[in-house]
């Protein structure tokens, strides 16, 4: 299980051609970044707290400011290195999509 992402230029399509808007991706740390979000309560855990480990989540660029808000806590918290690298790949990923007008952060689940 893990979750890749993709930053796309607008609100990504999941038919051909989607790669089309494609602007930056990782998926490196998906296995990581799976279980550092996976233990959230969607309920009270704002904006990362949605992102479900088997669907895929999209955020938009406003979002994505405010996710970027959040995951320095999740950070602090990290009981693994592995975990810690994949918050932080996911907050450069956050940081782009929130200065990139018009922009989509993707979440893609297994």
């Amino acid at each position: 299980m893990g979750i890749g992402l993709e930053l796309h230029s607008g609100r990504p399509r999941r038919k051909k051609g989607a790669q089309d808007t494609v602007l930056r991706s990782s998926y490196e740390y998906g296995e990581g970044l799976a279980s550092a979000l996976g233990g959230l309560d969607p309920h009270n855990s704002g904006v990362l707290g949605r992102v479900d480990p088997y669907r895929d989540t999209v955020i938009n660029e406003q979002e994505a400011e405010l996710a970027g808000r959040q995951i320095v806590a999740l950070i602090e918290r990290c009981p693994t290195e592995y975990q810690r690298s994949a918050l932080l790949d996911l907050a450069a990923m956050l940081e782009a999509c929130a200065t990139t007008p018009g922009s989509h952060l993707w979440f893609i689940g297994d």
